[in-house]
């Protein structure tokens, strides 16, 4: 059986300002903000949220069937995807829009500046879910705002459990519609921002969300991650990286592993323990789908990382 991913497919245009923003920027003129930063280099890389965990999944040998739309600029990562194997029988191609962009750069200081176009994103709502046969299992990453709430209730329709995954596409949701996902939802995972956000909006507690889906899991990047169930909170460790070279992605792989957990029906220790150390596996890389191993090898480190087997 399969994983339907459902979220965005974008291009990460980045670059590196080699000076300080805070040189180029006038306090008392960011009223009238001008300014232009020179970048001697660009990389652009394959992300957005549903390609980056079905590549991920991929390459824990789990079966990832994306589904999202894309623009008429996508075919150098449809390229990308073939050379893969990663499946795109669920991608809508919108011939008049562009493929989700964002263009971040970043200074010296590590501070960035980030914009991000939606493009086909928006479309979203043309995909359904019913559409997919022979699913065991699907995720709701960030998407078009129409999109994930109508996914949702797919999911619901066709029987399938599905993780709720908000992301940066948390504030397009009031409580209503969070309190709506949360009774249609069987996982919810956030990061501690993001939960953050999600408490305030909703006056909910870690158990109160507990007791209204099978887990809530909570990332908190080096320092671990909290999976809350009605009756327990698990700890999961973070596992030890070689080099820390770009964390942009992580969380994406971690939830890969989450889905790759669950299809296998692992206990929740040993789970959080899969999610965990691919997080620390793309962490050593630059970008988001440029890490690779076997599954013999991913086996040897989790022994090696954990002392346990999978």
């Amino acid at each position: 059986m399969s994983a339907l991913i459902c979220g965005s497919f974008a291009y990460d245009n980045i670059m590196v300002f080699p000076d300080y923003f805070k040189n180029h920027i006038l306090p008392d003129k960011v009223h009238m903000l001008n300014v232009c930063f020179m970048v001697p280099e660009m990389r652009r890389e394959f992300g957005g949220c549903a390609g980056n965990i079905a590549f991920n999944l991929n390459l824990l040998g789990g079966d990832a069937i994306p589904m999202g739309t894309v623009g008429k600029d996508f075919d150098p990562y449809a390229y990308w995807m073939d050379k893969n194997k990663i499946d795109r029988t669920r991608l809508k191609v919108i011939e008049d829009a562009f493929t989700g962009q964002a263009f971040i750069t970043t200074d010296l200081d590590d501070n960035q500046i980030t914009t991000f176009h939606p493009g086909a994103m928006n479309f979203a709502h043309e995909n359904k879910v019913t559409d997919t046969q022979d699913i065991s299992i699907g995720i709701i990453s960030p998407d078009g705002r129409d999109g994930m709430i109508q996914h949702a209730s797919q999911f619901v329709e066709a029987g399938v459990p599905f993780m709720f995954d908000p992301g940066q596409g948390l504030p397009m949701f009031n409580r209503d519609d969070l309190e709506t996902f949360f009774d249609q939802a069987t996982w919810v995972i956030v990061n501690d921002y993001e939960w953050q956000m999600m408490q305030e909006r909703t006056d909910m507690t870690p158990h109160d969300l507990a007791e209204k889906v099978e887990a809530l899991i909570v990332t908190k990047g080096g320092d671990g991650s909290f999976i809350y169930t009605n009756d327990k909170r698990y700890e999961i460790p973070s596992a030890k990286t070689e080099k820390l070279e770009d964390p942009t992605g992580c969380g994406d792989a971690y939830r890969a592993g989450l889905l790759y957990g669950l299809m296998n029906e692992f206990d929740w220790e040993t789970t959080g323990r899969i999610a965990s150390l691919m997080g620390a596996i793309k962490i050593e890389s630059h970008g988001t789908q440029n890490h690779s191993f076997t599954v013999d090898e991913f086996k040897a480190r989790f022994k090696e990382t954990f002392g346990r087997e999978i």
